[in-house]
């Protein structure tokens, strides 16, 4: 595995990427938009770069953990960005979620430069992506995990390796995404039932997370409610616009998603209700007629 390895993006997930490389022994070079971020983490031992240039000139593999498919294009294409320098050989690891048609696009551009690439969106949140034991549902050429070595390893508990050519793993990641969106949304459905119907919310959340009703997005995310905790570890905003993705690749396939358009519609509602940038169980608070309880 190279040493020399650049991760562009230190929010709640890339921050503990970075992290997790460091402990493998990898020198680790880092850009964000946040100037002072990537300086934090220099002071722990790192190389802040002030440009995806900068940190692509520097370094034989890049993983980039920005939100979408517009900042990936930045990074790469955009003033300042890593394309023009990157090295013939070296290796772009995609970790954002994205549309699949997308990734196999940029699949095609990176490899004319002689870039190899890897499409490999990520799941499990910041506790495990700090501890590196998240999960990374990748797709690429061999040669392309050949080059990047154990470096998928370091960061990840589980690596599944979907396909030999980009898009396998966005799908997937679309597909989890579909999940997890409209799981939160029937946790807090049920929460706000409860809630109406004067149930005791701690009450009712010991009850599920011991029956069969459960799921990890309810345990998990109706924590946050019963905490009155609503600081974003996963935005509303970061549903609306997975979802949207999860409805777009269905509907060029004519294919119906009937909870999932549900689920985004909800999402959507809490975005322009004010909710757009707190935690996504903020999606609880579209809910009329009941009273949420406070943080302490």
């Amino acid at each position: 595995m190279s040493s020399r390895v650049g991760v562009i993006g230190l929010g709640a997930m890339g921050s503990g990427m970075a992290r997790s490389l460091r402990r493998h022994g990898c020198h680790v070079h880092v850009f964000d938009v946040r100037a002072e971020v990537a300086q934090a983490f220099a002071g722990e031992g790192g190389v802040a770069c002030v440009s995806p240039a900068e940190l692509a000139g520097q370094c034989d593999i890049i993983v980039s953990v920005v939100v979408n498919a517009a900042q990936t294009e930045s990074v790469l294409f955009g003033e300042g960005g890593g394309a023009a320098v990157m090295k013939p050989g070296s290796v772009f690891v995609m970790c954002s979620t994205v549309d699949p048609n997308w990734s196999m696009a940029l699949e095609a551009r990176l490899a004319e430069r002689g870039i190899f690439y890897i499409d490999a969106p990520i799941s499990g949140g910041a506790a495990k992506a700090a501890s590196g034991e998240m999960t990374m549902m990748t797709s690429g050429r061999p040669e392309a995990y050949a080059a990047v070595g154990s470096l998928l390893d370091a960061m990840a508990a589980k690596v599944y390796r979907l396909g030999d050519r980009a898009g396998a793993g966005s799908k997937v990641k679309i597909i989890n995404q579909l999940l997890a969106g409209v799981h939160i949304a029937a946790a807090a459905e049920a929460m706000a039932l409860g809630l109406r119907e004067g149930v005791d919310p701690a009450a009712l959340y010991e009850v599920i997370t011991h029956s069969a009703g459960n799921s990890w997005m309810f345990e998990n995310r109706m924590a946050h409610v019963l905490a009155g905790d609503y600081t974003p570890l996963s935005a509303v905003d970061i549903f609306v616009k997975d979802l949207g993705l999860v409805l777009d690749v269905a509907r060029a396939s004519k294919f119906p998603l009937p909870l999932s358009s549900t689920a985004h519609q909800m999402f959507m509602q809490a975005s322009t209700a004010g909710f757009a940038r707190e935690d996504d169980s903020a999606v609880i608070k579209i809910f009329p007629g009941i009273e949420l309880p406070e943080k302490s």
